[in-house]
């Protein structure tokens, strides 16, 4: 039985994760045949020997549980060669004698990587996302009382847990680099369906929500954000992404209202997520109440209730400063009511403001603030 152990270990240790493992753990007796034949084949010093004897030893014992042993070391010689052809063939061998082979499932994916194949990568990233969720869904075996499984079962989560992430971010940062938009968002989906508790996925869907709004298919961005919403009815950002889009074109005005007031409920309990500093998630936070608030100003504008959007605009200023982009298209919506309340001189000085921020609403703010009869001169 040592020596079974022996071979074992080795195997397991292929895909570099430790000592920690998802899958089948194959124990081949001491003293039979495939025993036999196996230490002969690690005796072998010359790859192409090896390579040779592992394949007939598969063609003698491939219905065994020795043949994912076999198709293991036969990865593992292929990928030291440069192989990957052989390296997916019995890469999949192994994967159809052991469906929750992690290791197996890391080193296709690293092959496929290697070799910038993104058909594969993102299979094969989709594979270890399913094998990490099946064997966190798995009960305790017979036997097993739960508290030790639970630790057990954890322990194995905390050994491989670094070679998700490495999956998590290699499959986000090819997603990101895609030149041709369309592409971009396809695989960044891919991402996040595969990984839709990653770090890397709240990221991942602003991206995509951002090609699809850079492409103009706004019908896309509406359909992927009342997905994500389906799945996490609190999800700030696509909350406020749809609060922001129906408000500023005067749309779904009472889903939009609904969903920016969801989203003010769901900043005040949300928790700072572990990768995030306290600093950069205040930061966060402001900006997500000010977005918030100015999409609440305008469904009130909208609706021709002016004072209630002033009063929404002016509480989102103040939080929205660190986004040009945003407090200047706030400080204009601000101006442009205050003008439509006749408080001519409040909106001058308002809009003189948004004048000297560099964003798309310097000119309109402009225009506006000309024919309200320029800025208000200094006393």
């Amino acid at each position: 039985m040592h020596r079974a152990r022996m071979v074992l270990v080795a195997l397991l240790g292929l895909a570099g994760v430790g000592q920690a493992q998802i899958g089948k753990q194959v124990i081949i007796r001491a003293g039979t045949e495939e025993d036999a034949r196996l230490q002969q084949i690690q005796k072998a010093t010359d790859s192409t020997e090896k390579i040779r004897l592992l394949e007939e030893f598969l063609e003698e014992f491939g219905d065994s549980d020795a043949a994912l042993v076999a198709c293991e070391m036969l990865i593992s010689e292929y990928m030291a060669a440069n192989n990957p052809a052989k390296v997916y063939e019995y890469g999949q061998k192994a994967l159809e004698l052991d469906p929750d082979n992690f290791a197996v499932a890391l080193n296709l994916f690293r092959t496929a990587d290697q070799q910038r194949d993104l058909e594969r990568l993102f299979g094969y990233g989709k594979t270890i996302a399913d094998i990490v969720a099946r064997y966190r869904a798995r009960p305790a075996p017979e036997g097993t009382p739960e508290d030790l499984w639970q630790q057990r079962k954890q322990e194995t989560l905390d050994g491989v847990a670094s070679s998700v992430n490495y999956v998590e971010l290699t499959l986000f940062n090819t997603a990101y680099r895609t030149p041709t938009p369309s592409e971009k968002a396809a695989l960044l989906e891919r991402f996040i369906a595969a990984f839709p508790d990653s770090v890397y996925s709240a990221n991942a869907q602003a991206l995509v929500a951002a090609t699809y709004q850079q492409m103009q298919q706004y019908d896309k961005m509406l359909q992927f954000a009342q997905d994500i919403l389906a799945r996490d009815p609190n999800n700030i950002q696509m909350l406020l992404l749809l609060a922001d889009y129906w408000s500023e074109r005067g749309e779904e005005l009472a889903r939009a209202q609904d969903y920016a007031q969801r989203a003010l409920q769901a900043l005040g309990t949300a928790q700072r997520p572990a990768h995030i500093s306290e600093e950069q998630w205040q930061q966060q936070g402001a900006l997500q109440k000010g977005l918030a608030h100015s999409a609440l100003g305008m469904v009130h504008a909208h609706q021709r209730r002016h004072a209630q959007a002033v009063e929404e605009f002016r509480q989102a200023s103040p939080l929205l400063k660190a986004d040009n982009f945003s407090y200047a298209r706030n400080l204009y919506r601000l101006g442009f009511t205050l003008a439509n309340l006749r408080r001519v001189r409040e909106a001058r000085v308002v809009l003189a403001e948004a004048v000297t921020i560099e964003s798309p609403y310097k000119p309109l703010a402009q225009k506006e603030l000309d024919r309200l009869g320029g800025p208000v001169p200094h006393e």
